[in-house]
Formats: C-alpha cells, sequence, structure tokens
C-alpha cells in the first residue's frame, strides 16, 4: 500500500468512526441497544474512537518506517479534525427536522 492510499485510509477510518456514536444506539457499536443514548456515552465514544484512529495511523506510520515522536500541537490539531469529522452525526442526530 503506497504512503497516499494510507492516509486516505487513514482519513476514512477517521471520518467513519467520528460519526458513528451519533448513528446508532448501541454502546460502542457491539454494547447493549438503549432506547435513547445520553450524550455523555457519546462524548465518551468519541474520544476512545478518536484514540483508535490516533493508533491506527501511527500503526501505518511504524510500518512504513520509523514514527516520528508528536508534540501537543499534533494532538490538538488531530482532534480538532475528528471533531470537524463528527459534525455530520452531530447535524444528523440533533439539529435535524423529524417529520410528522
Amino acid at each position: 500500500m503506497t504512503q497516499s492510499a494510507e492516509v486516505w485510509l487513514v482519513l476514512l477510518v477517521a471520518l467513519l468512526l467520528a460519526n458513528l456514536p451519533f448513528v446508532n444506539e448501541r454502546l460502542f457499536v457491539v454494547g447493549p441497544r438503549r432506547a435513547n443514548k445520553h450524550l455523555g456515552w457519546r462524548v465518551l465514544e468519541l474520544l476512545l474512537f478518536g484514540a483508535l484512529t490516533l493508533a491506527v495511523g501511527f500503526g501505518l506510520e511504524t510500518r512504513v518506517g520509523q514514527r516520528h515522536a508528536q508534540g501537543w500541537e499534533f494532538y490538538a490539531a488531530a482532534l480538532c479534525l475528528f471533531l470537524t469529522f463528527a459534525f455530520p452525526g452531530v447535524v444528523w442526530r440533533y439539529l435535524r427536522r423529524r417529520g410528522g
């Protein structure tokens, strides 16, 4: 897999995992189904899925070559990007009008 393909893979994984807490009612995708999952669970899932996305990125970076040390700026930018990717899920869950 080329480095360009790996970058796109990490971005697609981030987009999928950022929206997953908002489109289902199960805890961590495989847990018990809730009638109405609380916002706190969704935020916790979002943070854990963000960490999982970073782990996938770090794993791919290690596979290509040496993994570089990152400062706090990288993690702040990654968090902001992940939250931006979560925007469609938030809109779908909380801001759309429900018919009927």
